[in-house]
């Protein structure tokens, strides 16, 4: 005989059918675990009451020296049941109440300092739920996410709470002093984000500059979220490294924007700008059908990439005559950017690659832009810079030291090398 075959009700919503089938998931160890976690957290805020009123539980008159030492009596009445969520899950512990008279006859509701008034979850628990909102997963989804885990104390309301705590550390670092930052050299970039602006999906730029340390050491120094790109708009990020002490850098290395130029130009004129050579090459491909776009390639690539300067320059003459005739836009298109875009050859060949295009940024844009995929309009410009800002600051993108920084200590030559066409 055939067994019966038992099918889930379809009309059950799927979020329930998942529900379900963890919940079967008993772990005698994790239900061990909490049980000691409600005794030891109960154990530690009574310590802490016993302490304040310099007597234990049912203590007597023995204890009355101490108190007088101390200058404050009290008395314990009842308690009362607080709801904790943390790593161990949600649970019900009692916690104890007590009035305290202090030397000048006043009396106070006793405050325990492990267990905050209020307090509904670790800090523990709250750097759980934001890694997960920073790891990719909207604030509706963290819930769904940290079910097994919190069962239904965590919601869409819990993780935006959770995620405003961490301003205070933004806020912080946005203000931090920059005097004592051995800077010898920056990256500046901007990226286009989607946020949430007077109720409409607005795209705003986030101005992001990275610093490269006398060690080779790359750190975020600034991102602001500004309306675009404009120069107004880069020399109020400018500015504002500069008012908190950071010094003139030895080598810039830019985008390409106008803006930024015409920034720098006015800040910091007479350092050494590099034009990043993937956005040139991207420019290039541009102003070309897209059946030439590899023989482009081809061509600039050997120019970029040859290993010393006269054959640089060689091959950028070579580029040029030929694309004059092929099709001039591409030519005009690379002599647009000028010396700017060699910059690099200036430098030891060993720092090169670290030197020619702005990909360190590049490559946090990117994983910015992944995090965000599930949200595609942000809530607001702040929450922006400051995803974008914790990324890093919370360990989930690392940067290693640039490429030949064993010679940074090495100054560009005094004149540009001649590599004009």
């Amino acid at each position: 005989m055939n067994k019966p075959t038992t099918k889930p009700d379809s009309s059950q919503p799927a979020t329930e059918l998942a529900v379900d089938l963890f919940d079967n998931w008993f772990d005698p160890i994790e239900a061990e675990v909490r049980a000691r976690s409600r005794q030891f957290i109960e154990e530690l805020i009574r310590g802490e009451l016993d302490d304040a009123l310099a007597r234990p539980r049912y203590g007597r008159s023995q204890m009355a020296s101490n108190e007088a030492r101390a200058g404050v009596t009290g008395h314990r009445h009842g308690s009362r049941t607080r709801s904790l969520t943390g790593t161990f899950g949600p649970i019900e512990i009692a916690v104890p109440r007590a009035r305290l008279t202090t030397s000048e006859g006043m009396t106070t509701e006793w405050k325990s300092q492990a267990l905050r008034a209020y307090q509904r979850r670790t800090l523990a628990a709250d750097a759980l739920i934001a890694s997960s909102y920073l790891a990719g997963t909207n604030t509706r989804r963290v819930r769904r996410a940290l079910a097994a885990l919190f069962g239904g104390t965590v919601g869409k309301d819990t993780v935006s709470r959770t995620w405003r705590k961490v301003k205070s550390d933004w806020d912080a670092w946005n203000s931090r002093s920059l005097a004592d930052e051995p800077i010898v050299r920056l990256i500046l970039d901007g990226t286009v984000v989607r946020v949430r602006l007077d109720r409409k999906a607005t795209s705003i730029s986030l101005l992001v500059v990275l610093g490269v340390r006398a060690d080779g050491q790359k750190v975020l120094l600034a991102i602001k979220s500004m309306g675009g790109e404009s120069a107004e708009a880069w020399r109020t990020v400018l500015d504002d490294l500069i008012k908190r002490g950071l010094r003139r850098p030895e080598f810039l290395i830019v985008d390409g924007a106008p803006g930024l130029d015409k920034a720098i130009a006015v800040v910091w004129d007479g350092v050494p700008v590099q034009r990043c050579t993937v956005h040139k090459h991207r420019n290039l491909i541009a102003h070309a059908p897209e059946r030439l776009h590899e023989e482009i390639t081809a061509d600039y690539n050997d120019m970029i990439y040859a290993t010393t300067p006269e054959e640089i320059a060689a091959r950028r003459k070579a580029f040029i005559r030929k694309w004059r005739l092929k099709h001039r836009a591409v030519a005009d298109s690379l002599e647009e950017a000028g010396d700017r875009l060699f910059t690099f050859a200036r430098m030891p060949p060993s720092q090169w690659r670290s030197l020619r295009t702005t990909n360190a940024i590049e490559r946090l844009h990117e994983e910015f832009k992944r995090r965000i995929k599930t949200q595609t309009v942000l809530p607001s410009a702040d929450t922006a810079a400051m995803m974008f800002w914790a990324l890093l600051a919370s360990g989930q993108i690392s940067m290693r030291k640039v490429d030949g920084w064993q010679t940074l200590a090495t100054k560009p030559i005094d004149q540009p090398i001649d590599l004009a066409a």
